[in-house]
């Protein structure tokens, strides 16, 4: 059977559309306008400094890891329950990934394990919000402060995330934020980097457009025309104004969309509580999360089937699923390259072998979602020892 009720869906209304067509009509296709004007509107809602349009969250973690002038083989702590991007941005900087295991319930990074990864050559953690849910990020920045390291916050899952009451983007030296198209806004492809720091945020903005001091629509817009300088040795990962064209609207229905996930997420939480063959993830005291995807841990011992027996079952009915993830340290690169092994980091290798990710989207409806809890109930109940 076809899937008809796809993982994941994205919610483009009328007015994207029309501020697209805007866009190629006026002619100016690449950084402009539409991209300062999406760029003032995110740092608006997340209350920071300084916003950079990006083409991916990826780019963010490069370009906020290759200015801080560390040194080749030097030390980036982070979770290898994560995509691989969080730890490539260290790799592609000459930098060594340092894998700290997770919490259960959360699968955040373990603060009560960093510190024993801590050597002379760390430089800078990278907690990663998994799934929206934040780090506990206080005892984090207690042990970076302790060591004078630096924070790059990982926020692709994390837009709407809030700690202690506080909107994530606020805490870290900078945080990196993903437009893509499963996210909970999108722009197609993009991303923002957020700092308070100025001397970051206009390094920044030159190395995204490589390293050259003034960007096209200032150089060519309706000031005039100027020459530009080349300072920095630079990228090439600016936004476009047609992908800032969607996040303009975009970031105007959060609350609308993230209305409809916690509703979403309220209705599997209440189907899936007290089945003992499933968990469903934690919600510490100090979070309150983004709700971008929806992740259960199988508990195995209590079925006759594996993970991977489940998902092609729920693909078969025609619903869309998804694994977050197989953590890094079991993929073959690492097992490779830095001889990883499962039980370096037992509960990330534990998650890995359970966890699935079920619809969860706001242009679903209620009898969607009452689908997708119809359907593991019954597999559930099909393969229950």
């Amino acid at each position: 059977m076809s899937v008809d009720l796809p993982y994941h869906k994205s919610w483009l209304e009328e007015e994207e559309h029309q501020e697209v067509e805007d866009t190629l009509k006026s002619g100016w296709l690449t950084t402009g306008p539409k991209t300062q004007k999406f760029e003032e509107a995110f740092k608006s809602y997340i209350g920071c400094k300084h916003a950079l349009a990006l083409n991916s969250c990826t780019a963010g973690l490069n370009l906020a890891l290759a200015l801080q002038n560390f040194d080749e083989g030097d030390e980036v702590i982070t979770t290898p329950m994560t995509f691989p991007a969080t730890a490539n941005a260290v790799l592609l900087q000459g930098l060594k990934p340092v894998f700290v295991d997770i919490e259960p319930g959360t699968l955040t990074i373990d603060p009560k394990k960093i510190e024993a990864k801590i050597t002379p050559r760390t430089r800078a953690i990278i907690p990663v919000h998994f799934a929206g849910h934040p780090c506990d990020m206080t005892p984090i920045q207690e042990i970076a402060d302790h060591n004078k390291l630096v924070i790059i916050e990982d926020a692709a899952h994390a837009l709407e995330a809030k700690y202690k009451g506080q909107k994530i983007g606020n805490m870290g030296n900078a945080t990196a934020f993903s437009f893509y198209a499963n996210k909970n806004i999108t722009t197609g492809e993009g991303g923002m980097l957020v700092t308070n720091d100025d001397n970051l945020a206009e390094a920044i903005r030159v190395m995204r457009l490589q390293g050259i001091s003034r960007d096209a629509w200032k150089r060519f817009g309706k000031s005039g025309f100027s020459h530009w300088e080349q300072t920095l040795a630079g990228h090439k990962c600016n936004m476009t104004d047609l992908n800032a064209s969607l996040g303009l609207h975009q970031i105007k229905k959060i609350d609308r969309f993230m209305a409809l996930r916690k509703k979403y997420v309220s209705m599997y939480d209440k189907a899936f509580a007290g089945m003992p063959e499933l968990e469903t993830l934690a919600v510490r005291d100090y979070a309150d999360p983004a709700h971008h995807i929806y992740v259960i841990a199988l508990q195995l011992d209590r079925l006759t089937t594996d993970r991977d027996g489940l998902l092609d079952e729920i693909q078969s009915s025609g619903i869309g699923v998804a694994v977050h993830y197989v953590a890094l340290h079991l993929q073959p690169y690492y097992v490779k390259n830095f001889k990883t092994k499962p039980q370096d980091f037992p509960i990330a290798s534990n998650y890995s072998e359970r966890v699935i990710s079920i619809p969860l989207y706001p242009k679903m409806s209620t009898g969607d979602v009452e689908r997708v809890i119809g359907t593991v109930k019954d597999l559930v109940k099909k393969f229950k020892r």
